[in-house]
């Protein structure tokens, strides 16, 4: 409770922790009071090392890495072979190694995790900054279409653009960022909406800001807490989304090593056979989509303004900066009238 008060405290004096001091004072909080927060934390630091690491092709050493071997390579003679010293998690029907697969499959996760997110949240907080900020018929316009955007099923939407664009590792970026980006704008909408209304919007348009430096020196920054908030828990949606894609056929085809594919493929033909397919990638997808969700809990928690404790703020100390640069301006324009 105490730490509680001593960081609204704070917000309220308008002194907000900034740059380095202010994350660390998020990291201790994350440490000391989410605990749950941690775990996934360390998880998701796991896909992280795991999905960089799998190989080091990007340093030209393809055969150095986490991964056994590459994600492709057959032993035909071991095929379906159950878990033991030389395969630690068994071998697919194609005799490929299941450890090596998996460890590849956190690098596609997490390329489409940041990637497809990082397009679609942004893509939406530029729309929804717009449409709050400029108003109008602007808003009307672009909200309609984001009404009969919503009015459809999510997965129905990603099935059809999937059916256009093909298959691929480009395409499901591109499909993922722009449906989840013109899907959740209305949330990034509401925040500006909220802090557009502030003294010291309306000081800055009084004193002549434009509209971009509005835009960008006084709305964005104080909803990125927030937008990294969403950012975090859509990086599982993300994941989650990909994987039910891959299932369906529509996402990355073979012989890419896509979790939701390994569960579908041969883990649903050889369900009884060799449980282990479906078993390990199933389990791994589990274990991030889970960290990625209770990490994004934990920062909501402790960035979010609008919850109690949270250390993100609206920078309430920009309204005394200035109105004292307006007071100032509005002095000097009275001493040049007196002078005339």
């Amino acid at each position: 409770m105490a730490e509680t008060t001593r960081y609204t405290q704070k917000t309220a004096t308008g002194e907000p922790p900034k740059g380095r001091r202010f994350w660390g004072e998020v990291a201790v909080r994350l440490v000391k009071e989410k605990p749950l927060g941690m775990v996934g934390l360390v998880l998701v630091g796991g896909l992280f090392f795991t999905g960089i690491f799998a190989d080091l092709a990007w340093l030209g050493m393809p055969d150095v890495g986490l991964a056994p071997e590459g994600y492709n390579v057959m032993h035909m003679i071991d095929r379906l072979s159950p878990p033991c010293a030389e395969y630690p998690l068994g071998t697919d029907h194609l005799g490929r190694d299941m450890l090596s697969r998996v460890i590849h499959g956190a690098r596609l996760s997490m390329i489409v995790g940041v990637v497809a997110t990082l397009m679609s949240t942004s893509m939406a907080t530029a729309i929804g900054m717009m449409c709050a900020y400029f108003g109008g018929k602007f808003d009307l316009i672009v909200q309609r279409f984001v009404d009969a955007w919503i009015c459809f099923p999510f997965l129905v939407i990603l099935i059809t653009m999937m059916a256009i664009v093909g298959p691929g590792l480009a395409q499901i970026l591109l499909v993922l960022g722009i449906a989840g980006g013109i899907g959740t704008s209305r949330f990034q909408r509401s925040l500006v909406f909220a802090i557009k209304e502030n003294e010291y919007v309306h000081a800055s348009e009084a004193l002549g800001a434009g509209r971009a430096r509005i835009i960008l020196r006084h709305l964005l920054p104080n909803i990125m807490p927030t937008v990294i908030v969403i950012f975090t828990i859509g990086m599982g949606v993300t994941i989650l989304t990909e994987a039910s894609l891959s299932f369906l056929g529509l996402g990355l085809p073979p012989p890419y090593p896509s979790w939701g594919g390994m569960i579908s493929g041969e883990g649903a033909s050889h369900m009884l056979r060799a449980p282990w397919l479906a078993l390990w990638p199933g389990l791994a997808l589990t274990l991030a989509v889970f960290g990625i969700n209770v990490l994004g809990d934990a920062m909501r928690d402790l960035l979010d303004p609008r919850l109690r404790g949270g250390v993100g703020t609206y920078r309430l100390d920009k309204v005394e900066k200035i109105r004292a640069k307006l007071v100032k301006k509005l002095q000097e324009a009275e001493l040049q009238a007196q002078k005339n």
